[in-house]
């Protein structure tokens, strides 16, 4: 049966990463049937899992932050996520490093954090304070009240944009925090979140100064078993409410009849009808590739091919037969330069000399992640997108590996090098190849004033009516809870579309 003749109504969703996971669980639980196609072998998107040797690599995101945001969609199915999965503290939050040995650890003790402060300036205690007051004010404003409505209109943006410039959206990230900070460590430690969703803290929107009170307001948690355990418990209770996933199913185009979607084909010729799409999968690969024999996909994918685009990333995962103590579950490790190696990695055509780098010790929290007495570990440089740096990932993967080694064995990890049990790269062309994504971009559009709310791809089609955009590359935009509130606004549109509205929640 289906939506014409008053049935049980059907969608797919294309692609099984958390905002895909995310939506088909909403979708399940009200009543549509719903289908999950997954390119690769396993679900997460980025969010995938390696194993190897006895070692436990997470793909990646590592940080989950905003628990309830992911809590609802089990007590939404009235389950309880502590039976799907468990999620662990983490403190610190991270550790910052810096070259010459100096470090401050960002907990959510606001005496400890004092005292930090006031060792490196205590005129920025209380500027400290101010930030978090101004964080909290866009935290409420931007995520709380925006982060999971639909900006389907220019009039729904003119709406907020009194309230958007009270907050000063127009000024960037790092220039708000050096308004309440003096100190330069300071000012690195209070901004350099907005790269951890693709933005360049000199030129993205202070809105994403939230990003600190998000954490701040309910911590940072990795799951027991790694962030696939939370992927593995999303798709339990998806299944579980009756959901379909298929693996190995790689879409190779959305079918339209009389203008609108009507069947998802697969590469192997496989055919799933439906009453409405949505996809998680890159923006632009959306409308290029699985729309391109259409009109609409071609106008949208040179439309948004014109747009700027996030920084991508070069990942090593390793694993170390030996672990360092010292160590905190998450590092930044940041480099000689900070603002001119972010403009190097936005703007550049070439690879910079230096770096700054995200390591990550998931065992520290989670011993199990790795063989007795052995680490897992994986450490990530923002580099430059395939569109802004052309680089042969191929050649040059293999030395910038070298060279990331070489300075954490010099700075932070002694013995790295001669404790190696495994190792594997992902480079932006691993993201081009593997995730389809547009220039091997890491984070989808980058996320400026001018690519935000209303500005970003919508939810919800402007010309296909039944065919929806959930994930990184529409609203509100990347990391876990930016997918997961992304799911809640695409949800609440295809339902009520569907007239099942009162079930969106």
């Amino acid at each position: 049966m289906n939506q014409a003749t008053g049935g049980v109504r059907r969608a797919v969703v294309i692609g099984a990463g958390f905002g895909g996971l995310a939506l088909a669980i909403r979708l399940q639980r009200a009543g549509v049937q719903t289908t999950l196609l997954e390119k690769r072998d396993k679900p997460g998107g980025r969010a995938y899992v390696y194993h190897d040797r006895g070692f436990t690599f997470d793909a990646g995101p590592t940080v989950i932050t905003d628990p309830p945001a992911l809590e609802e969609l089990f007590s939404g199915a009235s389950k309880r996520m502590a039976d799907y999965v468990e999620l662990l503290p983490v403190s610190p939050f991270y550790r910052l490093c810096w070259e010459d040995g100096y470090s401050f650890d960002y907990v959510n003790d606001q005496a400890q954090l004092d005292r930090q402060i006031h060792a490196l300036n205590p005129r920025d205690v209380a500027g400290y304070q101010r930030f978090l007051a101004y964080s909290r004010a866009v935290y409420e404003e931007g995520y709380v009240k925006l982060g999971t409505v639909p900006f389907l209109s220019f009039r729904s943006m003119i709406g907020v944009a009194p309230q958007l410039a009270k907050l000063q959206a127009w000024r960037n990230v790092y220039s708000m925090v050096a308004k309440f900070v003096e100190n330069d460590r300071l000012r690195q430690a209070l901004s350099f979140h907005s790269l951890l969703v693709g933005g360049n803290p000199f030129e993205t929107s202070s809105i994403y100064a939230l990003i600190h009170a998000l954490e701040r307001q309910g911590g940072v948690w990795f799951p027991r078993g790694g962030t696939g355990a939370l992927v593995q418990g999303m798709v339990r209770l998806f299944e579980d409410l009756g959901g379909r996933l298929e693996l190995n199913a790689e879409v190779a185009r959305i079918e339209l009849e009389a203008g609108r979607a009507k069947a998802v084909i697969t590469g192997d010729g496989r055919r799933f009808d439906t009453d409405a799409v949505a996809s998680n999968a890159d923006v632009v690969n959306t409308y290029k590739q699985l729309l391109g024999h259409e009109e609409r996909g071609r106008d949208e994918a040179k439309r948004l091919s014109g747009k700027r685009f996030s920084m991508s990333l070069f990942v090593i995962h390793f694993g170390l037969k030996r672990r360092h103590e010292h160590l905190q579950h998450h590092t930044v490790c940041f480099g000689p330069r900070y603002r001119e190696l972010i403009d190097e990695i936005f703007k550049r055509e070439t690879l910079a000399d230096d770096f700054s780098l995200y390591l990550h010790a998931p065992c520290v929290t989670d011993p199990s992640l790795a063989p007795e007495g052995c680490a897992s570990h994986y450490v990530l440089a923002p580099v430059p997108h395939l569109g802004t740096a052309d680089i042969d990932w191929a050649e040059e993967g293999p030395k910038y590996r070298d060279r990331i080694f070489e300075y954490l064995e010099r700075h932070y990890m002694p013995g790295l090098r001669g404790d190696l049990v495994t190792h594997r790269i992902f480079t932006p062309q691993d993201f081009r190849d593997e995730l389809n994504a547009h220039l091997g971009s890491a984070f989808s559009l980058e996320p400026i004033l001018t690519q935000s709310a209303w500005f970003r791809p919508h939810n919800r089609d402007d010309v296909i009516p039944n065919l929806y955009i959930v994930g990184a590359g529409t609203h509100p935009g990347a990391g876990v809870p930016g997918v997961v509130g992304s799911a809640k606004a695409t949800a609440g549109l295809m339902l009520e579309d569907f007239m099942l509205k009162g079930q969106a929640g």
